[in-house]
């Protein structure tokens, strides 16, 4: 027997305005007016413009400068250089490379959003009949699953930072939401343009990120339709491989005819993916218990809850389909010889859409829990996040508005009156949604998540919008890329780097500093970054011969402890 019972009532949709109005307040904050953010932010954002400045052998092969970055597949930073060309010019080049964030952000929300409305609509999820009637209509109940699961994927925590970064893992959360709702359309009405679609969404994910995760949701899929004895609709999940094979296809081939730079990222990018594949170990499971609930929070709760609730159904394509990702996507995980965050992003797509159907059979009082949980926590951030900015801008409390200040030497605070009018609004609004959910006590199925999401949403805006000057400062490397470039010639030079992949993308881009590239040899300056936590004499590459170097200029950004850059200049033999 299903687990549901609902009144037609429970299906009230979310207005679209108030959805438009949701996406907006969660991507745009952390696009607008910052600074590449370290790590792969910048190191994503300095492929993007090496590609945007150079020619096709710098497109066919990703790199910083002259620094190879063959890991990943090129397609994210192929999207990104194209918005450099063809916007960089009016926003700037990592604002431009940020409109590419946009598009991945709204090509995963959309697919969350159409993949869990038509399992919605199938008899299999709908609700049972009551006695005297009034039960939902499909098409109804399927767009209050869709606004459950959207508000769900915008509530996960895991996904906040990473869904405005540039990047690869940016596109490939986006495309695994696209699979998801091309493989529902396909196993429910199979037809070769479905094919066709599925295997353009494989291809691309294997140019986005390797080819580890496309082959496995194809044997997911394979197996899926055996377990659901549905083999005829395996042709058509076969008929995809062709399709899946010709984008790398036709990069590979054009790597072979280029040659760029006489040689080939091709060994380095199959060696990673040959890594992603490994026995479980201890680093990789307890890494993986140990973020993952925070990183799959809210929806974890909720997707639990939906196989516990919908196990005698286990067959049912809403449930089956979601699980089968999610399941292949942890054993990749848990598989990884590496521990990072990016492995847990493709777990959110098919979670939220599970999670979606916890929601009509989740009891009152775990409702109630979730609810006052987010309640307390986010609108205690929130304040926090005021109280502040307060003391950065005033002071008071004066313990707090120095500790801020030492955590940003050098900044100076001031006040834009738009962007306060916008955290107050934002603030206010937030208080009548709480009002709202404890006074009515709605019965709509999205009230579970509404808060945690709407909450998310505010303590992200208001960071990103009181705090982006105190942030841009104390993150950014523009200062030290500008005092590093005043020591060097106007003339030609090159410089053999030794720093990280982000810092020499920032250095590059605001410094307009010429590093070395892949036919440069003999530069007359090396550059390398020591830690100033664990020695305090200079750190020399191995290879490099101390004696043949003198230094010529150290620094570091003002609020940084740690790293500590120190340029060298070849002596005269």
């Amino acid at each position: 027997m299903k687990p549901v019972r609902l009144p037609a009532s429970a299906t009230i949709a979310l207005p679209r305005w108030g959805i438009l109005a949701l996406c907006l307040l969660y991507i745009l904050p952390g696009l607008i007016g910052r600074d590449p953010w370290k790590g792969d932010d910048a190191t994503s954002f300095g492929i993007m413009w090496t590609m945007a400045q150079g020619m096709l052998s710098d497109w066919l092969w990703p790199h910083i400068v002259g620094l190879p970055m063959a890991e990943k597949g090129p397609l994210a930073f192929w999207i990104g250089a194209i918005c450099i060309k063809l916007f960089g010019g009016i926003v700037g080049a990592p604002m431009a490379a940020r409109l590419s964030t946009g598009f991945f952000f709204l090509l995963g929300s959309v697919s969350v959003w159409y993949a869990t409305y038509l399992l919605g609509r199938r008899a299999e999820a709908q609700p049972l009949k009551l006695a005297f009637g009034g039960q939902p209509d499909p098409k109804d109940f399927g767009r209050t699953l869709a606004d459950g699961a959207l508000l769900i994927y915008l509530g996960c925590l895991g996904l906040l930072i990473r869904s405005h970064e540039t990047g690869a893992e940016t596109l490939q959360i986006s495309l695994v939401a696209f699979t998801l709702y091309v493989c529902v359309r396909l196993l429910d009405t199979p037809k070769i343009s479905l094919s066709a679609q599925l295997g353009l969404s494989l291809g691309l994910l294997v140019l986005t990120k390797g080819w580890v995760l496309p082959v496995t949701l194809f044997l997911i899929l394979i197996a899926l339709c055996v377990y659901r004895q549905q083999t005829q609709h395996i042709k058509f999940i076969v008929a995809a491989l062709p399709i899946a094979l010709l984008p790398t296809t036709i990069w590979l081939l054009a790597i072979h005819v280029n040659h760029p730079y006489d040689s080939s990222p091709v060994p380095a990018w199959m060696l990673w993916n040959y890594r992603q594949i490994n026995w479980p170990g201890i680093d990789s499971v307890s890494y993986f218990f140990k973020y993952s609930i925070w990183f799959a929070w809210p929806a974890w709760p909720f997707a639990a809850w939906a196989i516990y609730a919908w196990r005698r159904q286990e067959k049912a394509l809403h449930i089956a389909l979601p699980v089968a990702f999610l399941f292949g996507f942890i054993i990749l995980a848990l598989m990884s010889q590496n521990a990072e965050e990016s492995l847990l992003l493709p777990l959110l797509p098919p979670m939220a859409i599970l999670a979606a159907f916890g929601l009509p059979t989740m009891k009152r009082s775990a409702i109630n829990a979730v609810d006052w949980f987010a309640v307390t926590v986010l609108t205690g951030t929130a304040g926090f996040i005021w109280l502040g900015w307060i003391a950065e801008q005033t002071g008071f409390p004066s313990n707090l508005g120095a500790k801020i200040l030492r955590l940003a030497p050098g900044f100076e605070a001031s006040f834009n009156p738009f962007v306060f009018m916008l955290a107050f609004i934002a603030t206010l609004a937030w208080f009548l949604l709480v009002y709202w959910r404890i006074s009515r006590q709605p019965s709509v199925l999205w009230r579970a998540v509404v808060l945690s999401s709407g909450g998310l949403i505010l303590c992200w805006l208001l960071l990103l919008t009181l705090w982006l000057p105190w942030i841009n400062h104390r993150v950014t490397y523009a200062s030290v890329a500008e005092d590093l470039a005043q020591q060097l010639p106007n003339k030609a030079y090159c410089i053999e780097g030794y720093i990280g992949p982000s810092q020499r993308s920032t250095f590059a881009y605001f410094g307009k500093i010429q590093f070395a590239g892949f036919s440069d040899h003999d530069c007359g300056y090396l550059m390398v970054q020591n830690s100033r936590k664990q020695t305090t004499t200079p750190v020399m590459p191995a290879h490099v011969d101390a004696e043949q170097w003198e230094p010529v200029w150290s620094g570091h950004r003002a609020a940084d402890k740690d790293e500590l850059f120190i340029l060298y200049r070849r002596k005269l033999q």
